[in-house]
């Protein structure tokens, strides 16, 4: 799939020194997933890129001013609409979380390790797994 493509929006696996940063989803009636773990990430705006998209939201949530060549990989997977969703990861040395200005989404955010995550009850299952397919295809690489 072409990143011309129109597409949802954009997540993204965040490592900073090998641990996952998370946020901790407000609790608003009404809201997706209220009160639950997610990733850096957010809806297109305007005609951007899958990679300013997620740069973007990332900075927004986080502080962080990323580089699109600190995505390192990225899929495209099918939203439950059926339109596309970009999920990308990053890895950033230790000590970066000091870079982080939360913003004003969400309860509060923190690093775990990705199994954590990845069996936390209170995980996005969908991004759990996009998790666990990064992590896979990092293991193949190495």
């Amino acid at each position: 799939m072409s990143e011309d493509t129109d597409f949802r929006g954009a997540k993204l696996a965040l490592f900073i020194g090998g641990e996952l940063a998370v946020i901790m989803r407000d609790e608003k009636p009404g809201l997706v997933w209220a009160g639950h773990l997610d990733l850096p990430g957010g809806g297109r705006e305007g005609v951007e890129s899958p990679e300013t998209c997620v740069l973007r939201e990332t900075h927004e949530e986080l502080g962080l001013l990323l580089h699109p060549r600190d995505l390192i990989w990225k899929r495209v997977f099918p939203a439950s609409t059926g339109e596309p969703v970009w999920f990308f990861a990053a890895m950033l040395e230790a000590g970066r979380e000091a870079d982080i200005r939360f913003g004003n989404e969400g309860q509060y955010w923190e690093l775990m390790p990705p199994e954590v995550y990845r069996q936390h009850p209170r995980r996005i299952p969908h991004f759990a797994d996009r998790v666990g397919i990064f992590l896979r295809d990092q293991a193949v690489v190495r």
